[in-house]
């Protein structure tokens, strides 16, 4: 039976059950239970294993150097929902402790499964939100990596944190504006556009998009930004046309 199919009481019964097994394997030094919960095929028994993984890493801090143990073996194994869990629960951990699973990411990022490498943007994100000193330290090298799906991963990676600080991760942004891939200069769009519709993030962003010298891309982002403030029209702070009126006052190309 499915996660989402069982009663409320079921499912916190099934979290508590899942986290005491994984706590008892890594006493044990084991992974039976781990793995059973890690390739699960439904995606929420996955996820309430991760994330239990991940409280357990913090409350219980004898465990930790086991989780960082098992995690790592377990990233060398065939099934790609192991490794897809494994990289989810390894982003639990480095929103605090990016450090102890960074050679994680750096494996993660280079999977040939495209679950895994998914998973690695949504740590990213998550990480990037709650501890983005290392984790931006950490990605921007990769905004120069040969493999053009390298640096798209990582441009989508750093998005969260620009949405609530887009001066965090603009000057990483810039280093892609000559970038001739389209998926790498299509995802960049769409990153300059999910940063600019949140309170005092269009200010921030066209000030800075001012300096970038690839014209054409930044015409391109203007529009993006322009469209999103319709589409998120419930969620942006300026209604489309106060963007339009905003960008043409302010964004000076010459």
């Amino acid at each position: 039976m499915a996660f989402y199919d069982l009663s409320k009481p079921e499912r916190d019964a099934l979290v508590e059950k899942i986290k005491e097994l994984i706590v008892k394997d890594l006493a044990k030094q084991r992974t039976q239970n781990i793995v059973s919960y890690f390739s699960d095929e439904d995606t929420y028994i996955r996820k309430t294993a991760y994330l239990a993984t991940g409280k357990i890493f913090y409350v219980q801090p004898q465990l930790q150097y086991q989780i960082i143990s098992t995690l790592n073996e377990l990233l060398e194994f065939k099934d790609e929902l192991i490794r897809q869990t494994v990289i989810n629960a390894a982003g639990e951990i480095g929103k605090f402790h990016f450090d102890k699973i960074q050679r994680i990411m750096d494996v993660g990022l280079f999977d040939h499964h495209h679950r895994v490498r998914n998973a690695v943007i949504g740590s990213i994100k998550k990480m990037g939100e709650k501890n983005p000193v290392p984790v931006l330290a950490w990605a921007k090298p990769y905004l120069k990596h040969p493999n053009k799906e390298i640096r798209r991963e990582i441009c989508h990676g750093i998005e969260l944190r620009g949405r609530t600080h887009p001066q965090d991760i603009l000057p990483l942004l810039k280093v892609l504006e000559f970038d001739n891939t389209k998926r790498v200069s299509d995802t960049l769009v769409h990153v300059l556009g999910q940063i600019a519709y949140k309170n005092g993030c269009l200010k921030t962003v066209v000030a800075h998009l001012n300096t970038w010298k690839n014209k054409p891309l930044v015409e391109k982002a203007l529009d993006e930004i322009v469209d999103v403030h319709n589409r998120y029209k419930k969620f942006a702070v300026l209604s489309q046309q106060e963007a339009i009126n905003y960008i043409d006052v302010n964004y000076n190309p010459f």
